[in-house]
């Protein structure tokens, strides 16, 4: 009796699953995934080949909870069934699709780029959100991606941005502050780019956007962070008191960590907010928006601005609200932190100065001029 050869054994294979019951054509599947995710140590690329063509059957004789399952294991696999990878990544949805498209090593660029260009928004932003991004699938993603994948893709240190994606991206700060905060905050942002994106602003509340945006829908710890209690602000005369000796311990050299962060744990906010707007160089209502909003962003910069260490931040950010910070509000406050250029920092504040002295000029001059007409 003559053996069939390998392809005819395929054929015989992918004829016999698609008749079998719905039900054994899961336990099939549930197999064929045990074999290939504990196969790590034999030849996965041959596995993976033989077994494609038969997964590509199954995969039209199963439900949706089984394709992600499938979907979640293959994207794990170093080597994985190509076809059926690139089937999963182009499912119309985004359960199956996303975990493929997020971890796949399997999927070619120019699959990606396929899918960048024709998926929905949930399976750009996990394309986005992909450990390492080359150019031309950055810039494709920008291309057809909406404000969310734009967002993702610079929250992504991992997503390299071509200078056409930054000039495409800056185009879009010019309508959109959270995107103009998010590309200053990017590690590897130009400084003369971050220069560019906030000197850009044609108004002139700019500053306080930026350091008290909101957080972006993607980001997972939005609808983790409590809303901070109502801050009770410092009056004039606690001000006029403080600020003598806050400049005093500023000139000879006191006004340090250890002093900043001994006014955080006593609630001594007078001198708090004084001591981070003389550190800083930003005026005490910039100061004051920053404490009161319920994002960290603008008083981690502040902060990096006064060169305060991160010890010192951390008692600041913890004592502001009368709650203890999550553990992923810590992280992402850190995270902040840790990659903040402090020229970065510095440049940003000292803008905010400026166009805070321009408008409280501005208020001084409108009010001289009612006292004149009155």
């Amino acid at each position: 009796m003559m053996a069939n050869s390998p392809a005819d054994i395929l054929v015989e294979l992918e004829d016999a699953v698609a008749s079998c019951p719905l039900d054994r054509c899961a336990r099939i599947l549930a197999g064929i995934v045990q074999l290939l995710t504990g196969s790590r140590h034999r030849r996965q690329e041959l596995l993976a080949n033989v077994v494609d063509g038969v997964l590509l059957r199954l995969t039209d004789r199963v439900d949706t909870s089984a394709l992600i399952q499938l979907s979640t294991a293959l994207a794990e696999l170093n080597v994985a069934p190509p076809k059926t990878s690139l089937r999963l990544a182009a499912h119309h949805d985004p359960e199956v699709a996303c975990p493929i498209l997020l971890k796949s090593q399997t999927l070619s660029r120019v699959d990606l780029e396929t899918i960048a260009a024709s998926g929905g928004e949930r399976q750009q932003c996990a394309i986005a959100a992909r450990e390492r991004i080359e150019p031309p699938l950055t810039e494709a993603l920008i291309k057809g991606g909406g404000r969310a994948v734009h967002l993702a893709l610079i929250g992504n240190p991992g997503a390299k941005l071509s200078e056409a994606a930054y000039s495409a991206l800056i185009a879009r700060a010019g309508q959109d502050d959270e995107i103009t905060k998010a590309l200053a905050l990017r590690p590897d942002t130009p400084e003369l780019i971050v220069r560019k994106l906030l000197s850009a602003s044609n108004g002139q509340e700019r500053p306080a956007k930026l350091n008290a945006s909101s957080t972006p829908p993607h980001n997972p710890t939005s609808s983790a962070t409590a809303t901070l209690a109502p801050l009770k602000l410092p009056c004039q005369a606690a001000y006029a008191s403080a600020r003598p000796e806050i400049v005093a311990l500023n000139r000879v050299g006191k006004l340090n960590d250890s002093t900043v962060n001994r006014f955080a744990v006593r609630g001594e906010t007078a001198n708090l907010f004084t001591a981070l707007s003389v550190l800083s160089g930003a005026p005490l209502d910039i100061i004051e928006h920053i404490m009161a909003d319920e994002h960290c962003e603008g008083l981690v910069m502040a902060c990096r601005a006064s060169r305060l260490n991160w010890q010192t931040t951390l008692a600041i950010l913890s004592n502001r609200s009368g709650r203890r910070l999550s553990f992923a509000e810590r992280e992402r406050a850190q995270r902040i932190f840790d990659t903040l250029l402090l020229s970065t920092s510095q440049w940003t504040v000292r803008w905010g100065e400026i166009t805070a002295k321009a408008k409280t000029s501005d208020r001084a001059h409108r009010s001289a001029r009612l006292g004149d007409k009155q």
